[in-house]
């Protein structure tokens, strides 16, 4: 009988002595209200709050240690405070990817960044082209004009893909008002180029597209395939006529 008793304090107190060691820093992501049942979409708690989205954005960047990635601060917190307005406009579908384009950076970085909420993990990590008339290495100028063939600054919403020039394609719409919202008319799209490669960051500058981001041959088409059909993309740099005037960031 003691010899039992033993066996089951020692069980417990081995069970408990397990479990203490699960991580504790973790984001705690919510249901939005907006999701339909059975949706595994994710959004977090009190979205129109912006010391929670510093919070979040804080947690993150430090457990996935993106400083040592490269990634803009700044971007990270903007990134995550319009993904839950435009969730909370009900404009998004797949909300378990948030992928960010951080033009911050050379051309020559990897600065294409897609993370998954819910299994707090930066997916990918890759190259990524700005175009041709925003600049030479770094990305300084950007347009919404048809035919600027010029980068746009701002969040997208990923639609559908088609087979087109590029072969695989994601269409993406811009959501932003004087940004971004001529992207469908544009032309531009998520697709895979030979220019944007390993090799390329080596020279002077990396491949630069029509406007497009534009990802290397071996990683695009898994980029399209996750983040398709209605998740955000969001591209970053700080720039202070978009900073300031951008509707989303700033309502």
């Amino acid at each position: 009988m003691i010899k039992t008793f033993l066996f089951q304090l020692l069980f417990v107190s081995f069970s408990v002595l397990f479990f203490s060691f699960e991580p504790i820093h973790k984001i705690t992501f919510l249901q939005s209200s907006s999701n339909k049942p059975g949706n595994n979409s994710v959004t977090t708690s009190n979205p129109d709050c912006n010391d929670e989205v510093t919070s979040i954005s804080s947690t993150l960047y430090s457990e996935l240690q993106l400083d040592q990635e490269g990634l803009s601060s700044e971007a990270l917190t903007l990134a995550i405070k319009g993904y839950q307005k435009l969730i909370n406009e009900g404009m998004v579908h797949n909300t378990k990817y948030l992928t960010i384009v951080d033009l911050s950076q050379s051309s020559r970085n990897r600065r294409f960044y897609l993370l998954d909420l819910e299994k707090m993990k930066l997916v990918m990590h890759t190259f990524v082209a700005h175009g041709k008339n925003s600049g030479l290495d770094q990305a300084q100028q950007f347009s919404n004009n048809p035919n600027s063939e010029a980068s746009s600054l701002g969040f997208y919403v990923t639609k559908t893909t088609y087979s087109g020039k590029h072969g695989l394609s994601l269409k993406l719409s811009g959501v932003e008002d004087g940004f971004n919202n001529n992207a469908e008319a544009r032309g531009i799209v998520v697709h895979g180029a030979s220019y944007v490669n390993a090799a390329r960051a080596n020279s002077s500058y990396m491949g630069r597209s029509q406007g497009c981001p534009a990802l290397p041959q071996n990683e695009f088409t898994k980029v399209i395939r996750l983040i398709k059909d209605g998740s955000v993309l969001f591209v970053y740099n700080p720039n202070t006529n978009y900073l300031q005037n951008s509707t989303l960031l700033n309502s």
